[in-house]
């Protein structure tokens, strides 16, 4: 090990100098990766000292900063943009795409309240039908659904379809017991001779809600209201039925409700979490003069990492009449701290360009603006 080559102060990149091999085929690539190993080597001090590494060491913590560089910035757009991306498909790089936000997953969330509210989401609403005998009043449905191959267990009834006559079809009807005279009404503007004279008058819509409910009370108070009592899937029919007749229901299987997974999100091909988001490693020509700054100057901190554990190895060299003490502390506790400087410092930088940033700083400055403009002397005009 003692005659392993260093680094002469200058080298030649190949394709394949590399550990992964992610940009080697790239000509912006090839051309940087011997001025960072320039530029890497003359920031540790030579050519007063040796460095310690060899090219493929200077290569390899370039790609490893190119590397670092596209996740924290992809890491970002998917966080960004995942209720967007969440069940998209997997098939087309979304690298240099811009994402269309959408509610796809915000509605998909919201499927399960549409469904408790009976007006739509992802679990099916069925329906079913019982018979009615005269003068029976109590049903079990747990029973129904034994006859219809169903776990009792896995039943919930929705909805009952065992409902009084609506109130608008006895509208009109005099002995619906409301109290409101809508011919004597029409006979006071001279339409009473008319047929049907409620042609002639418009009526406000509050009057006809109003009278709508009327009918209801009318219905609740007065009558024996047509109501049932369900618990436990055991029905109870208000009034007993007085007749035989079919009562159709609706009700959903609880395991439908209950089941995690979206119809036609099986296996492959779908974004599903965050680890499976199309998008890939940065292509390096493509990235500007302040992105690549940075991956320098990370490039820097990987090899002073590099270095400072080589020389680590032996903490001190001796040499006649004395010894040399070895600096890899330093090198080790620099790299660190510059390599977490510079991840905090992409990272507010990319907050700083999220929506909700940018968002902000066009409201103020759209609000400055105005300000500015309300100083501007108004023209009088004389006509």
């Amino acid at each position: 090990m003692a005659n392993t080559p260093i680094w002469p102060g200058s080298s030649s990149f190949f394709p394949g100098n590399t550990p992964f091999g992610f940009y080697d085929n790239d000509s912006d690539f090839q051309t940087d990766a011997d001025k960072v190993a320039i530029f890497v080597a003359r920031r540790l001090g030579y050519p007063l000292v040796d460095v310690e590494l060899q090219d493929i060491n200077f290569y390899t913590a370039f790609e490893e900063a190119v590397t670092t560089y596209g996740n924290e910035i992809y890491a970002y757009q998917v966080a960004q943009n995942y209720l967007s991306l969440e069940g998209a498909s997997t098939g087309s790089n979304l690298n240099d795409t811009l994402v269309k936000p959408n509610l796809g997953t915000v509605i998909r969330i919201a499927d399960q309240y549409g469904v408790e509210a009976g007006v739509g989401g992802s679990v099916t609403w069925r329906t079913g039908s019982i018979a009615l005998q005269q003068g029976v009043q109590k049903y079990n449905l747990n029973e129904w659904a034994v006859s219809q191959s169903i776990d009792a267990g896995n039943l919930e009834i929705k909805r009952i379809f065992y409902e009084s006559i609506p109130p608008i079809v006895r509208y009109f009807d005099p002995y619906a017991g409301t109290g409101t005279d809508v011919q004597g009404l029409l006979q006071a503007f001279g339409f009473g001779s008319y047929s049907p004279g409620i042609n002639f008058l418009l009526m406000p819509i509050n009057y006809d809600l109003q009278k709508i409910q009327a009918i209801e009370f009318n219905d609740q108070i007065r009558k024996s209201n047509y109501s049932f009592e369900l618990i436990n899937n055991q029905l109870r029919i208000f009034p007993i039925p007085f007749s035989n007749y079919t009562l159709h229901f609706e009700y959903i299987l609880k395991s439908d409700r209950n089941n995690p997974v979206v119809s036609g999100s099986m296996g492959q091909g779908k974004v599903t979490n965050v680890s499976n988001a199309p998008y890939s490693n940065p292509t390096y020509s493509h990235i500007n003069s302040i992105g690549r700054q940075w991956i320098f100057e990370y490039a820097l901190a990987l090899c002073k990492e590099m270095l400072g554990y080589i020389r680590g190895k032996y903490s001190t060299v001796p040499i006649p009449n004395s010894e040399v003490t070895l600096n890899h502390g330093d090198l080790i506790t620099a790299a660190t701290a510059e390599k977490t400087a510079l991840i905090e410092r992409l990272r507010a930088y990319l907050d700083e360009t999220s929506r909700n940033k940018l968002l902000e700083k066009r409201a103020q400055e759209s609000e400055n603006l105005q300000k500015e403009l309300n100083n501007v002397p108004y023209t009088i005009y004389v006509g």
